[in-house]
């Protein structure tokens, strides 16, 4: 795309400098981009939901979720791979939990802006 002229930022020149020093560089765009993609299925967001109100392991995701081991293993693994969930072993069992703080927020955050809408 190409730069505007600098007559037609004009006396915006200021602001856009501002928001120029303030980005992000582009790579750490690209990988917001790609977290909310993570985001963006709804089955991923439930198991979210879920792991923000507790650790559990497949078997208590499946039944919450009234969906297959299979299909809960399988989201499980792409949240894991994001690094947005992590993993415990207790025994034979693995159990999952949110990776940290920052994941619980942006979720209860989004949940927050959609009570409002």
């Amino acid at each position: 795309m190409e730069e505007p002229m600098l007559e037609e930022i004009g006396e915006h020149g200021e602001t856009v400098n501002k928001v120029k020093a303030g980005m992000p560089d582009e790579d750490m765009l690209v990988d917001i981009a790609e977290l909310f993609k993570v985001f963006g299925d709804s089955t991923r967001t439930k198991i979210l939901a879920a792991l923000s109100v507790s650790e559990c392991c497949v078997c208590c995701l499946s039944s919450v979720l009234n969906m297959s081991v299979s299909a809960v293993s399988h989201q499980l693994r792409i949240l894991r791979q994001s690094k947005l969930v992590k993993t415990r072993r207790e025994g034979k069992e693995i159990y999952y939990a949110l990776d940290d703080e920052h994941i619980g927020e942006i979720f209860t955050t989004a949940l927050e802006h959609v009570k409002e809408l």
